[in-house]
């Protein structure tokens, strides 16, 4: 039983769709489940390749001291998503739009308890935990039925759950023979703390600890955010590798396109999760907004070349926001998306 997810109805998804006489929108063309249906057993019966759910939670941010408002970028991507035309290039046929995760009461029952700043710290770790089952259940189900999870965010903290629901999911279903997958991340860090608590700075540390990450390759990373013993527990293991923003854009020692494709050779032994934090994209609001970081077109390419190049097991995009708990607010949050979600659907088709 699914406590915290809602289930998008037809009705839900014209909702925000607008029709328009002489065009065809993707919100029309989408496939859904039909309430009453047996979730598990509807995506498995399911013509679609991909499946996009949202988990628009600010829980993970908070437990690693962050600003809230990861759980604000959900809304805004869908109202983007579905207005976009069905058309030749992208006609939406195969796509089923889940619905949501909603951990609101949990998020309440912790901030209405007056806790102290690490009592509260605490409270929010435990629950990302609680958030973790869950998602690893869902991505589960999803990956054993051999489609594409497109996970749209909520925190880095949920990196953990995805990869680990998507291995168990494939080994399940035969598909690879051990759960375990490689993961790609365009990220300014590294995500790889220490296993103190559940939140959304460790998730790939908890991952390869458990034995669910095999190989991991990070792109873009900022050589300002990584403690230098993170840097030197990557440098001890051969299993994970990573090309700075400094490295590229700065030494110039590779291309972008060089580093991504260094990235898919690196994590081409089996399939492989795709992971963009938004944070790396120049001035895009998120908790840990840049000045200085890639542009958008930058993670277009990314993810059009890792579509066509890896062997894809999910596509997993967080840490967006369209407004912050500190008042900052973006109109073009949900486009972005959009346009990546959009990208890698075209690509990963051919």
């Amino acid at each position: 039983m699914m406590k915290h997810f809602k289930f998008y109805t037809k009705e839900d998804i014209l909702s925000v769709t607008k029709i328009r006489r002489f065009e065809t929108k993707l919100g029309e063309r989408l496939q859904n489940i039909r309430s009453g249906d047996d979730w598990q057993e509807a995506i498995h019966q399911s013509s679609a390749r991909y499946v996009i759910l949202g988990i628009p939670e600010d829980i993970g941010v908070k437990a690693n001291y962050g600003v809230g408002g990861a759980d604000t970028a959900w809304l805004p991507f869908l109202h983007n998503f579905l207005n976009i035309q069905s058309n030749d290039f992208l006609v939406g046929e195969n796509i089923l739009l889940l619905g949501h995760f909603d951990f609101g009461d949990i998020k309440y029952l912790i901030e209405t308890n007056a806790y102290g700043q690490e009592e509260l710290i605490e409270a929010y770790r435990h629950a990302v935990n609680l958030i973790d089952e869950e998602v690893e259940n869902m991505l589960k189900v999803i990956a054993s039925a051999k489609k594409i999870p497109i996970v749209i965010g909520g925190g880095h903290n949920n990196a953990y759950p995805i990869i680990k629901g998507v291995a168990k999911g494939l080994f399940k279903a035969e598909v690879i023979p051990l759960a375990q997958l490689n993961a790609i991340n365009l990220d300014a860090h590294a995500d790889f703390r220490t296993t103190e608590g559940r939140h959304s700075g460790n998730a790939f540390r908890y991952a390869s600890e458990d034995g669910y990450l095999g190989k991991y390759c990070l792109v873009g990373l900022h050589e300002n955010y990584i403690a230098q013993n993170i840097l030197m527990d990557i440098h001890n293991d051969p299993f994970i590798d990573y090309i700075t923003y400094e490295e590229i854009f700065l030494h110039e020692r590779k291309s972008f396109l060089q580093a991504t494709a260094h990235a898919t050779a690196f994590t081409e032994d089996t399939y492989a999760g795709v992971e963009i934090d938004l944070d790396c994209i120049e001035h895009t609001l998120c908790s840990a907004s840049t000045p200085a970081g890639l542009q958008p077109l930058h993670a277009r390419q990314f993810i059009t070349y890792v579509a066509q190049d890896a062997k894809v097991a999910y596509l997993h995009i967080c840490e967006g926001a369209a407004q912050l708990a500190d008042g900052r607010k973006s109109e073009t949050t949900g486009k972005l998306l959009s346009y990546l979600v959009s990208d890698f659907i075209k690509e990963s088709f051919l």
